[in-house]
């Protein structure tokens, strides 16, 4: 059966690679570096699809599955991805400034370097999840959930935690006016639960070299 895409992208190039695809049901999605801006793949299976580098500025991928997909490099500056299914996604080094992401899950997903400054996540699950480097200055945590989640993220003030919980593995970085400094333990508990949060910060684990390490892989 054909796939039925909501509306394709302004750019000639990636809608024909869309209309490709979408008369392949058996096909997989290879959008890599192709500019999809202003398009709407909302509620498409693009499970494993490949994205890197691909441009997505305010597209539409409400409940869109992107499970396992490979989205590094993506552009989704101010893109509507709430309710997507991310999980297993690979982000590394993706752009979601702006972006919504309300409901999402994310888990197990990898997000090193993100840009995701005044990005909503509210209620998303980030269970799992790799946040290494990501830029959370500005953005909306709001009754997200979080289980050993690596969250060495950088925060601010601007950084809305409310009812955020679960457990996570730190250190975070918080930036104030372009000065950062890390922040662990009890320190980063406090800090997060002072603001409405509701997490513990764990310590790694020994393994059995007597190197410290830390669990994941949550789905």
């Amino acid at each position: 059966m054909r796939r039925v895409v909501p509306l394709l992208p302004p750019d000639a190039e990636a809608a024909a690679v869309l209309r490709e695809w979408a008369d392949r049901a058996d096909s997989l999605l290879d959008v890599s570096a192709l500019d999809l801006s202003d398009a709407d793949l909302s509620g498409l299976d693009l499970a494993m699809g490949l994205l890197c580098e691909t441009v997505l500025r305010d597209a539409k991928l409400v409940g869109t599955d992107l499970h396992r997909a490979r989205l590094e490099g993506a552009v989704l500056d101010r893109a509507d991805l709430s309710s997507a299914w991310l999980a297993k996604a690979e982000l590394d080094e993706a752009s979601l400034r702006g972006a919504v992401l309300d409901g999402a899950n994310l888990g197990s997903s990898g997000l090193y370097e993100v840009d995701a400054r005044s990005a909503r996540f509210t209620s998303a699950n980030f269970n799992g999840a790799s946040l290494v480097g990501t830029r959370l200055e500005g953005a909306d945590l709001s009754r997200s959930s979080v289980r050993e989640t690596s969250f060495k993220a950088v925060i601010d003030e601007h950084t809305v935690v409310t009812g955020l919980s679960g457990t996570l593995f730190g250190p975070a970085v918080i930036d104030r006016a372009g000065a950062r400094r890390p922040i662990d333990g009890f320190d980063l508990e406090r800090w997060l639960n002072g603001r409405g949060a509701k997490v513990r910060v764990l310590v790694p684990r020994l393994t059995s070299r007597g190197r410290r390490g830390q669990a994941g892989g949550v789905p």
